[in-house]
């Protein structure tokens, strides 16, 4: 394999892992009037648990559970981002929860700062001002139906980035056991409060089709499959470089956006898209390790 290749290949592993990521955001936007939030996040996170313990196992991979400490950490707010992810596609534009939701390298400058005692450069520093001041353009314009599901994504951002800074610190186990564990405690949280809502009686839940449960399924597969070419772009490639390609779900989006449901954007939601994702690929692609921006994502 030529230098070209492995340079290529990485990428191309990404642009797949980002689309398929993009397919399943487009699904779950589509199952808003079918069923509710809560059962399309558990039905993603209990078809990642099987599928990675399977392939774990398989492995010999050895599976960890009470030890460290920091693998909860990653694991509850990875939970608390996934859910928060679930609720907002299903009541926002897509493309505006994945902008939004993939400005965690903005906050994760910000927590360095307020609990690694790391403050940020001058330059560090205007990119998260221009990433906020994004924020609130996109906000104005486009989010005004659903400020609550706006600030839900906002929280996703913020979890991602908790979840990255525990990332780093475990170096020393196995991706597809910091996967198993995460997505078990996913799927028990998801399981638990979809149970505590429907002896409420605050389920929404319509007689499932055959259609409803084939998108089920999509949202399953594609998450499943965005997974696997995220992991193997991060193995084999540059992580801050293919964490930069990994923004392009965006664009990805937005496309479906306008070709599934025609939604258009004012000039003021364009140039707030620019001030979050431009200092948010900055960010990414100079990726200071202590900080852990390099780190992959677990969608």
């Amino acid at each position: 394999m030529t230098d070209s290749d492995r340079a290529v290949r990485p990428a191309l592993w990404m642009l797949q892992g980002a689309l398929a990521f993009a397919t399943m955001g487009a699904i779950t936007s589509s199952l808003r009037t079918r069923c509710d939030w809560l059962v399309i996040a558990l039905v993603r996170v209990v078809f990642m648990f099987t599928t990675t313990l399977m392939l774990a196992r398989a492995s010999g991979v050895r599976l960890v559970f009470i030890r460290p400490r920091t693998l909860w950490l990653r694991s509850l707010a990875g939970s608390f981002s996934l859910v928060c992810n679930f609720f907002a596609m299903t009541r926002l534009p897509l493309g505006d929860v994945l902008t939004l939701t993939n400005s965690y390298p903005l906050w994760i400058v910000l927590m360095s700062a307020l609990l690694l005692r790391q403050p940020p450069t001058t330059a560090e520093g205007l990119g998260v001002a221009s990433g906020l001041l994004g924020v609130v353009l996109i906000q104005r314009p486009q989010l005004a139906g659903d400020q609550f599901a706006s600030l839900v994504a906002l929280a996703a951002s913020v979890a991602s980035a908790l979840a990255m800074l525990g990332l780093h610190r475990l170096k020393g186990i196995d991706p597809r056991a910091i996967v198993a564990h995460f997505s078990g405690v996913a799927s028990l949280i998801a399981g638990t409060w979809l149970a505590v809502r429907w002896d409420h009686g605050t389920i929404h839940l319509n007689r499932p089709d055959a259609m409803t449960l084939l998108m089920l399924f999509g949202v399953g597969v594609t998450g499943t499959v965005g997974q696997f070419f995220l992991t193997k772009a991060y193995a084999a490639g540059a992580p801050a470089r293919v964490a930069v390609i990994s923004l392009i779900q965006v664009p990805f989006g937005m496309l479906f956006d306008l070709v599934i449901w025609g939604r258009s954007m004012t000039p003021l939601g364009y140039l707030g898209f620019c001030l979050v994702l431009a200092p948010t690929a900055w960010l990414t692609g100079r990726a200071n390790p202590n900080r852990g921006e390099s780190l992959p994502p677990i969608e």
